[in-house]
């Protein structure tokens, strides 16, 4: 149990109240021009202040150099204010009643009309901190009323600037249920403040959340030209700036006061843009300003999102601005139940604080302006609206007005929260068990002696739960838990107003802020969402290309560039793709490389297996017909077995341009030259000797000439060609030994496509490979030149020139032509190559004996074909 304050300080305290008016300026105590404005007071062993806007407008008197200072003027009632201020009143009643929280203890209360003034605001707070809100007669053993210990308050963010931080020098807990500037977060400059609003750091980040989840990322911003607009306009920016999501098309800030054509000017700039969203930072009645303008101008087509200060406005819902407002969406703060509230305002009278003149009570102005009533006479300076005179008896449920309406009580539950959170931290302190306080010597704070840094100490320590469910807790900045909703203003068929409430913005500890929108309730002044973009997103394939000098939201959308591609929308950059990949034709992302080697599947490689095939076939059947005739002189002539190796090594030289089409391997690169080189060497070699022995024979006709065929028989011809193939042997293994052909995915001749080939590996070999070839068949030219005269009627001699000037013609043009012949067209080059000299020497070798074996065989015999029964000697 906690004790009272002696019951004689109490009652003394009491009649200091009733003397409010005495003034004697003989006493030393007395102050000279004491400050008064609209307050109601109550004592209590503890004291809370509070300072409210009852008032819009305040008016001082002229001053006289011959009178005391005179109190300011208050003028412009704010019933919602009022509503605010009897709300504080209501919750110490009702924590008075509770015996579970701060038993035997009685708080009072001072509570200080502001008039929407700073200077008014700050004496009032001067005047709660230093206990001297009225003159007092004092003895020797009562203070008086003790000075507050905690201040509710203040509503605006300008005023508890200056007035927390001169709390924060005397450690004297202020909480504020409206001031949301983020400034206010700085511990180091307002060490005592605290609120139970969230601040517009977590309002601007609410608003992003909308602008995100319409992409609305182009927006024009209007602030109000103080605390609340300009420190809003910087978390905006530097959220939007670190978020990337948006950004500004215009910045304009409202004058303080009435300006037509700087409105006009602001409205303008509305016009003109191209931003569909517009956000308003700014109070009620500058709102009112703009929108005025705005219907003038009939500018139509926005998008409002409203903060918290005006997002219940019901002087903008007005039935003229409905059909430019109608859709808004607004941040507002969190609305709540407080039972027993309304009960507690009707019970409320003009007489329930007697003892303040005309000009201090408060409850009377309030009458005179719900009742259209005066109470007689008016004090000077006041004026007389005349009409019907109060009665005082007036019944307030019998008169259309929004004091009673609990339906939104948004800023008041605030208000009921900072109220229950100074008791909270009252009742935490005074329950600390002596010898284990937080305090030096591990003491506890006293009722007669309560200091309000003590009580800070445990402000910044509370936890509870309101009977709403709202947890209320402050962080190391004095913020409570963030939470808002988000309110829709829907236009209503018969001309009226509705503001719902369609969403709850709130800040999860775990995955940051979240927004929870029911989009189906939304109402909008248009067929649908409105699209707000300074430039469309860029498609995938594309990327952003930013406009100089002007904002990061306005670009061109710029098509990858071959290779690289974009699988997203606004991506800043196309990624290349991988080696084997190419961007596809949209540039959205990458497909696999065409592949391309000479195939079987393709028309040129079907033409070309076919030729090898029918090349292969004819040699067969060449071979099938010299087999069968082998008895016939025209077939023995000239070494049938030769005739036969030749046929064989032509037919390898058909088969193996097989070699060069289907895709690359490694078996098939090393083996498609050495056998290519082989088998055209076979062949060659064979042609040579032949050429060789028709000249052999020639020379042994002559007299003294037959010594020269024993180095041409059976044995020495076989010889001679297994050394010049042996030779092209070693060529080819000591090529593939030290500079083996492989496969080789090439990316050079083609961007989009890999192409298959068999890099020759060493290009000495290659050309010592088609130089030796070449050798054998200048060679073979050159002596079947020589022999083409010689006087046989079927002189071979003829026909091997004739091939070999084929063979020679083919792998002449071949070179040029497979140098500049890219990918699979190099190896069509040397098919058709090995195919067409193979076909070349085929015909030229092989047509005219068959054509004698099979067509004219009477000329098949030895006497036709040594010349003689000829004419010819």
């Amino acid at each position: 149990m906690h004790s009272r304050l002696p019951d004689i300080c109490r009652q003394r305290a009491v009649n200091r109240e009733r003397a409010v008016n005495y003034r004697d300026r003989e006493q030393s105590t007395m102050l000279q021009g004491q400050f008064h404005v609209n307050r109601i007071h109550k004592t209590g062993d503890v004291v809370l202040g509070g300072l409210f806007t009852v008032h819009f407008f305040s008016v001082l008197p002229e001053l006289s150099f011959t009178s005391e200072l005179q109190e300011p003027i208050c003028h412009g009632f704010n019933v919602l204010g009022f509503r605010q201020f009897q709300t504080m009143a209501f919750a110490i009643d009702e924590i008075n009643r509770n015996s579970n929280l701060l038993p035997n203890v009685t708080l009072g209360y001072s509570l200080y009309d502001s008039c929407g003034t700073l200077g008014d605001a700050f004496r009032a707070a001067l005047s709660m901190l230093s206990g001297q809100g009225d003159q007092f007669l004092l003895d020797n053993n009562c203070i008086g009323p003790p000075p507050v210990l905690g201040i509710v308050g203040e509503s605006s963010s300008t005023r508890s600037i200056a007035i927390s931080a001169v709390l924060g020098l005397y450690r004297v807990p202020m909480v504020s249920y409206f001031a949301t500037c983020s400034c206010l977060s700085d511990r180091q400059r307002f060490p005592s403040f605290f609120r139970t609003i969230p601040s517009d750091a977590f309002q601007v980040r609410a608003m992003l959340e909308i602008l995100k989840r319409f992409g609305w990322t182009w927006v024009g911003l209007l602030i109000s030209d103080d605390d609340y607009g300009l420190h809003a306009a910087r978390s905006l920016q530097s959220d939007l700036a670190q978020s990337g999501g948006g950004c500004l098309a215009y910045l304009e800030i409202l004058p303080r006061s009435y300006d037509p054509a700087e409105y006009r000017r602001i409205v303008n700039v509305m016009k003109i843009s191209t931003a569909r969203v517009v956000i308003g930072f700014a109070h009620e009645k500058q709102m009112i300003h703009v929108m005025e303008e705005v219907v003038k101008q009939n500018v139509t087509g926005l998008q409002w999102i409203a903060s918290e200060a005006w997002t219940a406005a019901t002087g903008l819902q007005a039935p003229n601005l409905m059909p430019y407002l109608g859709g808004t969406l607004g941040i507002a703060i969190r609305q709540g139940e407080i039972p027993g509230l309304r009960d507690f305002l009707l019970r409320i009278s003009p007489d329930s604080d007697p003892y303040n003149n005309y000009n201090n009570n408060i409850v009377r102005q309030f009458w005179e302006y719900t009742f259209q009533c005066r109470f007689s006479p008016p004090p000077a300076g006041w004026l007389d609206t005349g009409g019907a005179l109060c009665t005082g008896q007036e019944d307030l449920e019998n008169v259309a007005t929004t004091f009673l309406d609990m339906s939104d009580l948004r800023p008041e539950y605030n208000v009921y929260k900072a109220v229950y959170a100074l008791a909270y931290a009252l009742d935490d302190m005074l329950q600390c068990m002596p010898g284990r306080g937080p305090f030096s010597g591990h003491s506890c704070a006293s009722l007669q002696k309560l200091q309000p840094w003590q009580l800070l100490y445990y402000l910044e320590k509370i936890n509870f739960t309101t009977a709403f469910g709202d947890q209320v807790s402050f962080d190391e900045n004095g913020d409570a838990l963030p939470i808002y909703d988000v309110m829709n203003w829907r236009w209503l068929p018969d001309g009226s107003t509705t503001v719902q409430t369609v969403g709850v913005v709130k800040k999860s500890a775990s995955t940051g802020e979240e927004l929870t929108l029911d989009e189906d309730r939304i109402f909008w002044n248009f067929e649908q969402p409105p699209r707000s973009v300074c430039s469309e997103s860029c498609p995938p394939g594309t990327r952003i290309a930013r406009r100089k000098g002007e904002p990061v939201c306005c670009f061109d959308c710029i098509p990858c560039s071959d290779g690289k591609s974009s699988n997203g929308t606004d991506s800043m950059e196309c990624i290349s793709c991988p080696e084997d990949f190419w961007s596809s034709p949209q540039r959205d992302h990458c497909i696999p490389k065409t592949i391309e080697f000479l195939s079987y599947h393709e028309p040129l490689g079907i033409c070309l297996t076919t030729a090898s095939l029918l090349g292969t076939l004819i040699c067969t059947i060449v071979l099938g017909v010299f087999i069968y005739h082998r008895s016939t002189p025209i077939v023995r002539a000239n070494n049938s077995e030769l005739s036969f190796l030749l046929l064989l090594s032509l037919k390898l030289c058909f088969l193996c341009s097989l070699l060069f089409i289907g895709r690359p391997r490694l078996w098939t690169c090393k083996l498609r030259h050495a056998a290519f080189g082989i088998s055209f060497v076979l062949c060659v070699s064979c042609i040579l000797v032949k050429t060789m022995v028709v000249l052999a024979v020639f020379k042994a006709s002559k007299p003294g000439g037959g010594a020269s065929l024993k180095w041409f028989g059976a044995v020495q011809q076989r010889g001679t060609v297994l050394v010049l193939t042996s030779i092209q042997a070693a060529i080819c293994t000591a090529w593939l030994v030290s500079f083996s052909p492989a496969p080789h995915k090439n990316t050079q001749y083609h961007s989009d496509k890999i192409v298959y080939e068999c890099v020759i590996g060493s290009t000495v070999g290659f050309a010592v490979l088609l130089g030796y070839i070449g050798f054998l068949a200048i060679v073979s030219f050159l002596l079947a030149f020589l022999a083409r005269n010689l006087p046989d009627n079927f002189n071979e001699a003829k026909l091997i020139t004739f091939s070999m000037l084929i063979f020679c013609a083919v792998w002449v043009a071949f070179i040029p032509a497979y140098i500049n012949s890219p990918g699979k067209y190099a190896d069509a080059v040397e098919v058709f190559a090995i195919l067409a000299s193979s076909l070349g020497l085929l015909v030229a070798l092989f047509g005219p004996k068959c054509f004698i074996i099979l067509l004219r065989p009477e000329r098949n015999t030895k006497k036709a074909i040594m010349g003689r029964g000829t004419s010819k000697t």
